[in-house]
């Protein structure tokens, strides 16, 4: 009885070990059986949305490679041939909440999204994404170069819709920050009308983001923002751009934008406007954009400007409409006017700045109406074009 009963026990021990072994076999051997046997989040978090040509990721940590391994759709995302670690897009991405997208040099030197000069897909983001030391352009298979959109236009009420190109826009309700860093964003968006929300980088949410060490130009804005707090954007070129170089706009509030070089964008240099609050703007170079350097905007305020130079602006700096703001310790030069006041600014203190070779020195530091009666400006310095220092005021208020 015994040995029958190890006999029994040793059979179905062998059996056991038996199945078990052929089914790991089939495990390595197959990658689909693998998913069935064993579903896990990275093989199941990228699909397509063919009906309106997205991408949906839901992973919470992927990459262009990953997206590709998944989707193994060529019309969708394949390898530029011509780029080692070159990628062409042509479709629009959605991250959704709390998923990841990385698009870095682990995998990737260039990422050109398809633009025909029809279609505009988005790079939307709800969860988070991690630019860093790529490139982000356009790309027109048909003429084999980027798209531009020189036809875009917007001049207060004038506004001209302008050749589509992708864009990327951070949604309101994004969980994790969006950071741009040591790379290149170059030829994206394009006016489609206002609030549109199409211009080229938006940021709509994402607080504590950073934007440092890009080379950002031929956007249509360089960038834009709309109720965003704790961001930082540093050390960045930002030029060439089709209209604004930077725009916080709408409530934005609590940035830093700091040692950045801007110019020969197409509108102002940098302006925050309408309820912008805790804004620091310092150690820039701005310089040769289209109207202004530096701008406050329809109640701008308790922000700061410092340490900046401005050069060859048809206005220097500029504080519309807005209350209790610092100006300090900046240069402005070769310019149509140095520092300009209106009427409706109040409780502004504007002081230690310095203004040189302005054409007609009364504009070096002008003040409409009876702006010099309801702010505070002091040992403000004019250097004429015969190097000859001028006071502009001494305890005026």
């Amino acid at each position: 009885m015994y040995l029958f009963i190890l006999l029994i026990s040793t059979i179905f021990a062998i059996t056991f070990y038996s199945s078990n072994s052929v089914h790991a076999t089939i495990l390595d051997s197959s990658s689909s059986e693998i998913e069935e046997s064993f579903p896990n989040e990275s093989s199941n978090c990228v699909r397509f949305d063919s009906e309106e040509r997205i991408v949906i990721i839901t992973c919470k940590t992927s990459n262009l490679s990953e997206i590709s391994n998944q989707l193994i759709d060529q019309d969708i995302l394949s390898r530029d041939e011509t780029v080692e670690k070159g990628w062409i897009l042509n479709a629009g991405i959605i991250v959704v909440e709390n998923a990841t997208l990385f698009i870095n040099s682990t995998d990737t030197s260039w990422l050109k999204i398809v633009a025909d000069g029809e279609t505009a897909y988005p790079i939307t983001i709800s969860g988070s994404l991690k630019i860093d030391s790529v490139k982000v352009t356009s790309w027109n298979p048909s003429t084999n170069n980027y798209t531009t959109s020189q036809d875009s236009h917007r001049n207060g009420e004038d506004v001209s819709i302008g050749t589509p190109r992708p864009y990327i826009v951070v949604a309101e309700d994004a969980t994790g920050n969006i950071d741009i860093t040591n790379s290149e964003i170059a030829y994206l968006g394009y006016e489609s009308g206002y609030g549109g929300g199409r211009t080229g980088l938006r940021y709509e949410g994402g607080d504590g983001s950073i934007i440092s060490g890009n080379n950002i130009h031929n956007l249509y804005f360089a960038f834009y923002s709309k109720g965003v707090g704790g961001m930082k954007i540093e050390n960045n070129l930002i030029h060439d751009n089709i209209h604004y170089g930077l725009d916080p706009h709408t409530g934005t509030h609590d940035m830093s934008i700091k040692n950045n070089t801007v110019h020969d964008n197409g509108s102002i240099g940098i302006i925050c406007s309408l309820d912008c609050y805790n804004i620091v703007i310092e150690d820039n170079k701005v310089y040769n954009n289209t109207k202004m350097g530096v701008m406050f905007s329809r109640n701008m305020y308790d922000s700061i400007a410092r340490n900046n130079i401005i050069s060859d602006e048809e206005n220097g700096i500029v504080i519309s409409e807005s209350n209790n703001n610092e100006v300090y310790n900046n240069i402005v030069l070769d310019s149509g006017s140095g520092i300009d006041i209106d009427e409706d600014s109040f409780e502004n203190v504007v002081y230690n700045n310095t203004i040189i070779n302005i054409p007609d020195p009364s504009e070096a530091l002008h003040l409409r109406d009876i702006a010099s009666e309801q702010n505070i400006l002091y040992s403000n310095t004019l250097i004429n074009l015969n190097g000859e220092k001028i006071m502009l005021d001494e305890n005026q208020e």
